[in-house]
């Protein structure tokens, strides 16, 4: 981000969408208004999508006056749609201090789940996914989380509702978490989208710190980015391993009590040719994930033009989850879906469609709790 980008953003106006219901509540009262006229205000926002305050009808004129004196309503506006023939679309989106996020949306027969992201690049570098080509430019607010779930909503069919949510898009989650944590609120408020914690996912790569504060907020699931059995090779596709290694990351996991049979953790494992695919590696992973309620997301690599790696062959793929099911391990293997408009795990990093030139930004996804993105084979 340039100094110019730096002071725009400093200067952008708060969003009303940067605070959840019992926060706006705090505000009101604050100013000498009653609290319902938040409750009011949240409706409007989420429940019926409307992001102009001169409609809120209900709303005395006083209040909705010197509301758009201080606040704005929209943080971002779509750029570009990309759709696959799988029926995924990629959003491309754009800040008002020219940052572009991604978030992808996954229609299922059952189930329509979004990706979305929490920061403008990622400061992690994992060596496998696109993303960490991009850097890092800076964090996003709550609103810019919240808006990628109305932005994506208002392009589903009418009479579909949005079931899942998974924070899997561009960037550490955890590295984010005030804004991450506000967005969780608002988006499981039963007066704003009213989804059921238990349907979102947060996937971080194991920033240890913050993962207790982020289960407190809700009991929604956690993924975590494994795909390695040992430090040596988890050193360089994850370097966060180097700060939190795996005995550390597996050991608080194991320890967290929000943590149990009913909310177990994701574990994503990206499968990489004569990197981390070895039966050793099949083998040793049970034993590391002893005593952690837990399923595992098998995902072979997806090519993007930075990759240094690729996919197994699919029988290596096939042997992989089968030494881990024999084992006793709840595996998942996952078939991304978006291929065609790089939109499957790791793959996104400034592609865009030629049609339309500039940046993109990587989502991952998946499907089976951290699930978008991809079709899966539970064995």
């Amino acid at each position: 981000m340039t100094s110019a980008d730096e002071r725009r953003h400093a200067l952008r106006r708060p969003s009303l969408k940067d605070y959840a219901r019992e926060s706006l509540r705090a505000l009101f009262t604050e100013r000498g208004w009653p609290a319902y006229r938040a409750d009011q205000l949240v409706t409007w926002l989420y429940r019926n999508d409307v992001d102009e305050l001169d409609r809120m009808t209900n709303l005395p004129a006083s209040i909705r006056s010197e509301l758009a004196r201080e606040f704005d309503l929209r943080s971002l506006e779509v750029v570009e749609i990309q759709r696959s023939v799988d029926g995924t679309q990629k959003l491309l989106l754009g800040a008002a201090d020219g940052a572009r996020i991604e978030a992808v949306l996954i229609p299922e027969e059952r189930r329509n789940t979004l990706c979305v992201s929490t920061q403008v690049g990622c400061p992690l570098s994992c060596r496998f996914c696109a993303t960490g080509a991009l850097g890092f430019t800076r964090n996003l607010t709550t609103a810019e989380i919240v808006d990628q779930v109305l932005l994506a909503t208002r392009e589903m069919p009418e009479g579909t509702s949005l079931t899942n949510l998974v924070f899997m898009g561009m960037g550490e989650p955890l590295l984010n978490l005030p804004a991450v944590s506000e967005a969780i609120r608002i988006l499981t408020d039963p007066k704003a989208f009213a989804l059921a914690p238990r349907r979102v996912t947060v996937s971080t790569s194991g920033v240890l710190p913050q993962i207790a504060p982020l289960l407190e907020v809700a009991p929604i699931h956690l993924a975590v980015s494994l795909h390695a059995t040992t430090d040596e090779v988890r050193d360089v596709l994850v370097p966060i391993n180097q700060r939190f290694p795996i005995v550390e990351l597996l050991e608080t996991l194991r320890e967290e009590p929000r943590i149990h049979r009913r909310r177990p953790v994701f574990f994503e494992y990206t499968l990489m040719e004569g990197v981390n695919d070895s039966v050793e590696d099949a083998r040793r992973l049970p034993g590391l994930l002893d005593g952690i309620p837990s399923k595992v997301n098998v995902i072979p690599m997806n090519p993007h033009p930075d990759a240094a790696y690729r996919a197994p062959a699919p029988e290596v793929v096939d042997r992989f989850t089968a030494i881990l099911h024999d084992a006793g391990v709840r595996v998942t293997l996952r078939r991304d879906r978006g291929r065609d408009i790089d939109a499957a795990c790791g793959q996104l990093a400034n592609r865009r469609s030629a049609a339309v030139p500039g940046d993109a930004i990587a989502a991952r996804a998946g499907k089976d709790g951290p699930g978008v993105g991809a079709e899966s084979t539970e064995s």
